[in-house]
C-alpha cells in the first residue's frame, strides 16, 4: 500500500513518480506517461492512484514544465472541479427523497440544457467582479464568440458525463453535506479543441512521440492567448460551481424549512487546470488532470463513482509529488465497456438495482457507464495516498443527480 509507494515508472525520461504500482495501471496509460515524460521542457510528472487512460495526456498526472504548458495535459474540460458544503442537517432529518430529487432537477439544468434565463447572480451574493468577467469575452479567440449567450445560459448548470450534484452523510457524525462535480460546459470546449488544434500546428510540435502532447512555448503570442483563455475558462468552470451551489441550497433550504439549516464554507477546487508553482526551487507551469492541488492544511472533496461516496481530505503539502493528489476514484473501465457489462437483457436494471441500492437517483440505462462498477475503488484509492493527504470525512451518498 501507501509504505511501498511512491514507485518510480521505468524507462520515463523526466522523472516520473507514481503513487499506484505498475501493474495496477493499464499499458496504454503507462505509455502515455512515458511520451509525457519525454518531452523535453517536462521537468516531473506524478501519478495519482486515480490514473487511467486520457486523451494526449493520462487522467490522474500532475506535470511541471519549464517555459512550456501543453493543453492536452489540462484537458478539454478546462477547470473541472468539485465543491462541497456541510449542512446543518443530520442524517435523521432526511425525508421525501425522491421530491428533493425531483427539486434539485427542476432548479439545475442538467445534459445538454441550459437555464431558460441566465441566473441573476446579484440576490446569491455572487455578483463581485461579474461584470467584467463577462466583460472579458469579446477578448476570447474568436472562434467562440458565437457562444456568449450560450455560456451565460450554461452558467450554474450541471453538464453531463460524470457530473453530479450529490446529498451525502458524513460516516464520523452523520451530519449531512451537499457535493457536486462540474467543468466549464461547451465553452471551456470550444476553447481547449481551438488551442489544441493551434497548437498541433506550430513547427517545435512536429516530431513529438503524440502531437496530441503539443506545447505552447513561453514568450510567443500562441501562449499569451492560450493563457489567457485558459485563465477566463477557469475562472467561469469556478463560477459556475458556485452559482450551482447557492442554487442547490436553496432548494435545500425550501425542502428542510422547518430545520432552519444552516451551511458552512464551501470548499472548491480544480482538477483539470494550470498554475505556475515553485518546483524544485524553480518557477514551473503544472498541469494538473484529473488531479488537485493538496498543499498543507487544503482541505478538497475526492469523489468516488456515482453512489459510493465521496472524501473530505486535508492536503499534507508533500513536495514528493509537487503537493498533489488524487481527484477522485478514477475509472477503470471505458464507457462502452460499462456498457456492454452493465446491460444485459433487462437494459442494465437489475445492475443498476444491485449496485446502486438505496441510493436515490434515475434508474435509465443513460447511466450504466457511471455505475460503480465502472470506476476502481475508492478507499483503496485513498489509502494509497496517505502521505499526500488525511481523512477529514467519509461521506456516504444518499441522493444523486446526474447529468
Amino acid at each position: 500500500m501507501s509504505d511501498e509507494l511512491p514507485v518510480r515508472l521505468a524507462g520515463a525520461r523526466a522523472p516520473t513518480l507514481m503513487w499506484a504500482a505498475e501493474n495496477e495501471i493499464e499499458q496504454a496509460a503507462l505509455a502515455q506517461l512515458r511520451n509525457i515524460a519525454a518531452l523535453e521542457w517536462v521537468h516531473g510528472v506524478r501519478v495519482m492512484p486515480d490514473v487511467h487512460l486520457g486523451k494526449g495526456a493520462t487522467v490522474g498526472s500532475v506535470i511541471a514544465m519549464e517555459r512550456a504548458v501543453s493543453p492536452a495535459a489540462v484537458g478539454v474540460d478546462i477547470g473541472c472541479g468539485v465543491a462541497a458544503v456541510r449542512t446543518s442537517l443530520v442524517a435523521d432529518d432526511l425525508e421525501r427523497m425522491p421530491v428533493l430529487r425531483s427539486a434539485v432537477e427542476q432548479t439545475i439544468p442538467v445534459g445538454f440544457r441550459g437555464h431558460d434565463d441566465p441566473v441573476d447572480v446579484r440576490p446569491l451574493r455572487l455578483d463581485r467582479g461579474s461584470a467584467a468577467f463577462w466583460g472579458r469575452f469579446g477578448e476570447l479567440a474568436p472562434s467562440v464568440q458565437r457562444l456568449e449567450s450560450k455560456a451565460h445560459h450554461q452558467l450554474g448548470t450541471l453538464g453531463g458525463g460524470n457530473h453530479f450534484l450529490e446529498v451525502t452523510v458524513s460516516s464520523e457524525d452523520a451530519s449531512v453535506w451537499l457535493t457536486l462535480h462540474s467543468g466549464s460546459r461547451n465553452i471551456g470546449k470550444e476553447l481547449a479543441e481551438r488551442h489544441i488544434t493551434v497548437a498541433r500546428g506550430l513547427p517545435h510540435n512536429q516530431d513529438l512521440p503524440d502531437r496530441d502532447l503539443a506545447v505552447f512555448l513561453r514568450d510567443t503570442p500562441e501562449m499569451a492567448t492560450y493563457r489567457h483563455d485558459l485563465d477566463w475558462a477557469q475562472e467561469y468552470a469556478m463560477r459556475s460551481r458556485a452559482v450551482m451551489m447557492e442554487l442547490f441550497k436553496g432548494v435545500v433550504e425550501r425542502h428542510f424549512e422547518a430545520a432552519s439549516v444552516r451551511f458552512g464554507e464551501t470548499i472548491s477546487v480544480h482538477h483539470n487546470y494550470v498554475s505556475e508553482e515553485i518546483v524544485d526551487g524553480r518557477p514551473m507551469l503544472v498541469t494538473r488532470k484529473g488531479a488537485i492541488r493538496a498543499g498543507a492544511g487544503e482541505l478538497a472533496l475526492v469523489p468516488g463513482s456515482m453512489g459510493t461516496g465521496s472524501y473530505i481530505v486535508r492536503g499534507l503539502g508533500n513536495p514528493a509529488s509537487f503537493s498533489s493528489a488524487s481527484h477522485g476514484a478514477g475509472r477503470r473501465m471505458s464507457r462502452n465497456a460499462a456498457r456492454r457489462a452493465f446491460g444485459g437483457t433487462d437494459e442494465g436494471a437489475s445492475e443498476i438495482a444491485a449496485q446502486l441500492g438505496t441510493v436515490e437517483s434515475r434508474r435509465d440505462a443513460g447511466i450504466l457507464d457511471e455505475l460503480p462498477g465502472a470506476y476502481k475503488d475508492l478507499h483503496h484509492v485513498i489509502a494509497s495516498q496517505r502521505d499526500l493527504v488525511e481523512v477529514v470525512a467519509h461521506l456516504q451518498t444518499v441522493l444523486c443527480v446526474k447529468g
